[in-house]
């Protein structure tokens, strides 16, 4: 079945399009597949395997990158998260979500301990600001395959020590990858005392990789 596009946007980043195939959503980024609703099971993994590494009872959870909405609806799901912020930098993609996404998310995005803030995240975690116990971080394809460059500063040491610097005592930092990095485990390893891998197995071939760290 051919995908119908239902949402096309230009960003300062390129062009945005969400197209609808059968009974699934897709979002694709200057030509380049992003993601779909069609399984999501890593995108939870995320924010599930954070959550119940982090030694905070009442957790506050910082999700960077929205995406179809999965990462946050696994973050509502856990009636002991306190609050959950997301960052998304596309204004279409949280306008989806309130939109043709809400289902795939349970609509989330109403749930009271939500927050969506439109910014940066590369820019915005450099601020100062509050401390998070769990950060999951969902930003292109993961730390090798970046869509949009700027983003893979996220993933190298500045970036990490950045996240982990927002991170408060016992936090847990979670990342999502398309495929096995060796390298960014390693990184990874140099800034937290213990790191967590988790693959999910795909039907494109390559399993998903969740890589936690405390």
């Amino acid at each position: 079945m051919s995908a119908q596009t239902v949402g096309r946007t230009v960003t300062p980043r390129g062009e945005l399009v969400l197209r609808r195939a059968g009974g699934h959503y897709e979002i694709v980024s200057n030509g380049t597949f992003l993601m779909d609703t069609r399984d999501g099971r890593s995108e939870r993994l995320l924010v599930d395997a954070a959550v119940e590494w982090a030694d905070a009872p009442r957790p506050r959870v910082l999700v960077g990158g929205l995406g179809v909405g999965f990462s946050l609806a696994a973050a509502v799901a856990h009636p002991a998260v306190a609050a959950v912020t997301v960052v998304e930098v596309e204004p279409a993609v949280i306008a989806w979500q309130r939109g043709p996404l809400a289902p795939f998310s349970g609509h989330a995005a109403r749930d009271p301990r939500v927050e969506i803030v439109r910014a940066d995240l590369v820019a915005w975690i450099a601020r100062a600001g509050p401390a998070y116990d769990v950060i999951c971080l969902d930003i292109d394809n993961g730390p090798a395959w970046t869509v949009v460059a700027d983003n893979a500063g996220l993933y190298a040491g500045a970036g990490l020590a950045a996240l982990r610097g927002r991170l408060a005592p016992g936090g847990v930092l979670a990342v999502w990858s398309a495929s096995a990095e060796p390298a960014f485990e390693d990184r990874l390893c140099g800034l937290f005392a213990e790191v967590m891998v988790r693959t999910v197995a795909v039907a494109r071939g390559e399993p998903d990789v969740v890589y936690v760290a405390r």
